[in-house]
């Protein structure tokens, strides 16, 4: 009876060892999703690496986990079994973020509910929707004007100055963000060539905690680099 606690102890101690915790956890639904796999990834220099998958067997409900050590940028990546994937991009923290979306229009359909940084970037990406529909209808007028032999029309100086509104617009957002990871965030993937004045405008309205977050270091470095050149 001894030895058999013993190894009842043993074992027990065995499996608490091999439980992994976390501190993070994607609840996901994709209507009519049967068959594929889910993975939950990070960008590790120009390599994703994956932290978390599940092979869906009938179930369009799935959970995946990771530990954060602050807030950062994942992806959840759908391969549908049939040469389709499909990636939604969010901002997480620590605890619960939902993503609901379809099979169909995996990408655009795609709802995400977590975190305050989450909704920072969503508030920044509604804007960005309204450029991106300028920039068809500029492609449009451009089309037409070509039609009508209009040369009054110059599709690269509208272009050039809605891009302009776009780089502005982008480097407001980050300033009057002081206290957000993703305004350093949208300096280094949405404007990481304007100029080091703005870049440095960017950095020096970050508070303390977020200029030493991830992104916050990876500004800084940027910095530097550009400054160097």
């Amino acid at each position: 009876m001894k030895h058999f606690y013993i190894l009842l102890f043993a074992i027990i101690f065995i499996s608490c060892g091999n439980d992994k915790t976390h501190d993070f956890t994607l609840k996901g639904h994709v209507k009519g999703l049967k068959k594929g796999t889910v993975y939950l990834q990070r960008q590790n220099d120009t390599l994703m690496e994956t932290i978390d998958s599940l092979a869906i067997n009938g179930s369009p409900n799935f959970e995946l986990h990771a530990n954060l050590t602050e807030p950062e940028i994942l992806f959840l990546k759908l391969d549908k079994n049939d040469n389709d994937e499909g990636t939604v991009v969010f901002f997480a923290d620590k605890g619960i973020t939902e993503v609901n979306s379809t099979l169909k229009n995996f990408n655009y359909d795609a709802t995400i509910k977590g975190s305050a940084q989450q909704e920072t970037l969503e508030e920044y990406l509604v804007m960005m929707s309204k450029f991106s529909d300028k920039n068809l209808e500029l492609i449009q007028e451009s089309l037409e004007a070509s039609k009508a032999k209009d040369t009054t029309v110059s599709f690269e100086d509208n272009y050039n100055k809605l891009i302009k509104r776009k780089y502005l617009y982008t480097i407001n957002f980050a300033v009057n963000h002081p206290d957000s990871e993703v305004s350093p965030y949208l300096a280094i993937s949405e404007v990481p060539n304007t100029s080091v004045k703005f870049l440095e405008e960017i950095y020096n309205a970050l508070t303390d905690k977020v200029k030493s977050s991830l992104y916050g270091k990876k500004l800084k470095e940027l910095i530097d680099l550009r400054k160097a050149e």
